[in-house]
């Protein structure tokens, strides 16, 4: 009674699989074989080499050629050409040609890389013959355990110093953060150092041209130098009181400075001069109204100094 029962059960179970399992390989059967091939016999390690897969088939056929994502070991996937398809008397010609690369030492290898064929619901791996590749040997072969003599070579081998950008590029960064922190934390002490900078070069500046113009005075006696050297001081009190002193009046001049004794006295006496004629007693009194100004004039820079 049990034999009969293993019995039907077997025979149930090779016609179900007969049944399920002979479309497919009826399928399979009637669609071509890939053809796949390396372009080259030998290889060396690491040296590229180019593994061919082709495939001629129906044109109404959709086939899918393996991507980057496929097995192949031994080898290492580095990259592919792929060509268009080509039809022509009936028949479609796919073409790919993968680049790949071994490290391994074994002297024969092998690859079959499938072709998926797209039918309806099923998708069909069309596998082709293995193709097989022969490593290159470039070290020499020992017999036994006989292992050649090493050499020992501790001579130093010059090399070329290379330009360390990161480090410059960090350095340089932080040498601006320095400087931007710096200036950020003693900016009024700078500004300051600055500005008395430019008030001690204007003043000296000023001093130099205001004697020059006194001297030319001295030598001529005339009426243009004082001009000039009234229009000069003018001009700088205007820098230093930051004003439009050099467009105001004598009389403007005066109430701005409060009624300055040595201002009112020195623009009086070159007032006289410039728009009168310069006698011989005026001279004296030309040369009390040049000190007035000048005096003047570094009393209000010590002042405007000290602020």
């Amino acid at each position: 009674m049990l034999r009969l029962r293993a019995a039907s059960l077997s025979m149930t179970f090779c016609f179900l699989t007969f049944w399920f399992i002979q479309p497919v390989l009826a399928q399979t059967g009637s669609l071509p074989v890939p053809q796949g091939r390396f372009l080259k016999q030998t290889v060396l390690v690491g040296e590229p080499l180019d593994y061919e897969l082709r495939y001629e088939h129906a044109p109404g056929l959709e086939v899918v050629f393996p991507d980057s994502l496929a097995a192949f070991a031994p080898f290492e996937y580095a990259g592919k050409t792929y060509y268009p398809t080509r039809t022509r008397r009936g028949v479609s010609l796919d073409r790919t040609v993968y680049h790949l690369r071994t490290f391994r030492l074994d002297s024969v290898q092998t690859l079959a890389l499938p072709v998926a064929v797209l039918q309806g619901p099923d998708t069909l791996s069309v596998l082709p013959p293995p193709s097989r590749v022969r490593l290159r040997r470039t070290a020499p072969t020992t017999v036994g355990e006989e292992l050649p003599a090493l050499r020992q070579n501790l001579a130093l081998v010059p090399v070329e110093p290379v330009f360390n950008y990161p480090y410059w590029i960090a350095g340089a960064l932080a040498v601006l953060l320095l400087a931007a922190g710096s200036a950020t934390l003693f900016r009024r002490r700078l500004t300051r150092r600055y500005q008395a900078y430019k008030l001690r070069k204007n003043h000296g500046y000023f001093l130099a041209q205001f004697a020059r113009h006194v001297e030319r005075f001295d030598l001529s006696r005339s009426a243009t130098n004082v001009e000039r050297a009234v229009v000069l001081w003018k001009n700088y009190l205007a820098g230093l009181e930051n004003s439009g002193l050099n467009s105001f009046t004598t009389r403007e001049i005066v109430a701005y400075f409060e009624n300055d004794a040595d201002v009112r006295k020195a623009l009086t006496a070159t007032d006289k001069v410039i728009y009168g004629n310069l006698q011989s007693e005026d001279a004296k009194e030309v040369d009390r109204a040049f000190q007035r100004l000048r005096s003047f004039a570094e009393r209000r820079y010590a002042a405007v100094v000290e602020q």
